[in-house]
């Protein structure tokens, strides 16, 4: 019987394996009903940001670009992790102003971060529009990696060290004796152990509920739309083709870009998007709004094709945070979903601290404001830096 089950080999699922079976806890079974990666680690644009407006996220986001920058001497695989910085764009007073606040918690803890005026915004990135642009922030030491090398990183090296990974094996349960947990059942037969982990991103919701467990997460689709190569022709976005540019967002509307080798990778949310589990490509939202937001900020944009477009799922919270740690009713089960789109870059610290937790070697202080008794009540601080 293994000591601890993982529902899910996502990006999550499988940090937390990898961090379990580090610190010498080995008997680890993973399940997942599709296969490593899929879900919403396959569909990330693998953005690694520190630019948060709580502590408890730039604290994690500052620990997991540490481990991201050391990431193939830890796991004996690349990550392909790029430090070309996020550049976050304000268009309004208030934002600015929001801007401003969120440098200033960000600096105390640490983080070298960059307010930026309209011309150091051109400067940096000749191609954009500022015409209505107030300002913005720049940290050098964001970035992206690719999330199939981040995942394959993780599996691989929790299965060397001994970690078993079942995929096509969906949770259709979860067994307990009185309020404890001693195991799931599933598609392939049932699997007992004492510690149950809900890694199951977008449908960790669904899990809950085979306990009774209420756990707030909103499933909502994102977009990533891959231009057709740009670079290495000459006249086209000549502006951008350079090494460095940065993971570039236009906070009001969460337009975003970034280069990924000859082309262009770009998304937005869609503020009323229903919650579902589609993950078909809404090309009315891309005709009708997310073209007009990207031709603004990009005016290159509109003359150049769309090779691909894919749509994934984010896993919202009320205030955009995640869920951690041990649930308040069930003994042995062990909530860490709900990262709202931060799941990702994440990943190596909420890995260590769900680690620590389920071997008793991290504080109850270190996630009492992630834990899922916050939604009793009004949920206080928010996620403002929410794209």
């Amino acid at each position: 019987m293994p000591d601890v089950i993982i529902i899910g080999a996502g990006v999550i699922g499988t940090s937390i394996a990898y961090h379990l079976a580090k610190c010498g806890c080995r008997d680890v079974v993973v399940l997942e009903k599709e296969y490593i990666g899929s879900g919403s680690t396959e569909k990330c644009p693998g953005g690694i940001r520190q630019q948060f407006s709580t502590e408890t996220n730039i604290r994690l986001s500052m620990e997991s670009v540490k481990f991201f920058e050391h990431f193939e001497e830890e796991t004996e695989h690349a990550a392909d992790f790029r430090q070309q910085g996020y550049l976050m764009l304000a268009t309004s007073k208030d934002e600015l102003n929001t801007f401003h606040q969120n440098v200033d918690l960000q600096r105390k803890l640490g983080l070298k971060v960059y307010l930026l005026s309209p011309s150091e915004i051109r400067n940096l990135v000749p191609s954009l529009n500022v015409e209505d642009i107030l300002g913005a922030t720049f940290c050098p030491t964001d970035g992206y990696a690719d999330p199939y090398s981040v995942v394959s990183g993780f599996a691989s090296t929790a299965k060397r060290l001994g970690v078993k990974v079942h995929e096509e094996t969906e949770v259709t349960g979860i067994e307990l004796t009185d309020d404890k947990v001693n195991g799931v059942l599933t598609t392939r037969g049932k699997f007992k152990a004492p510690i149950v982990v809900n890694a199951a991103g977008p449908y960790a919701g669904i899990v809950g509920r085979m306990v009774g467990l209420d756990i707030p997460i909103r499933p909502s689709r994102r977009h990533i739309f891959i231009t057709e190569p740009l670079f290495s022709r000459p006249n086209r976005l000549e502006s951008l083709n350079q090494a460095n540019i940065p993971m570039v967002v236009d906070f009001y509307n969460g337009f975003w870009f970034r280069r990924e080798g000859p082309c262009l990778l770009f998304g937005m949310r869609n503020p009323d998007e229903p919650e579902g589990f589609s993950t078909s490509v809404d090309w009315h939202f891309f005709t009708d709004t997310l073209a007009q937001a990207a031709c603004h900020r990009l005016p290159y944009l509109s003359d150049i094709g769309i090779m691909r477009a894919q749509a994934g799922l984010h896993s919202d919270t009320p205030d955009y945070m995640a869920i951690l740690g041990e649930t308040p009713t069930i003994h042995g089960l062990y909530l860490a979903c709900g990262f709202s789109g931060h799941g990702f870059m994440h990943s190596p610290a909420v890995g260590r601290l769900t680690a620590d937790l389920i071997l008793g070697r991290a504080p109850l202080s270190n996630t009492w404001s992630l834990g899922l008794n916050r939604f009793r009540h009004e949920v206080e601080p928010m996620e403002s830096a929410f794209i």
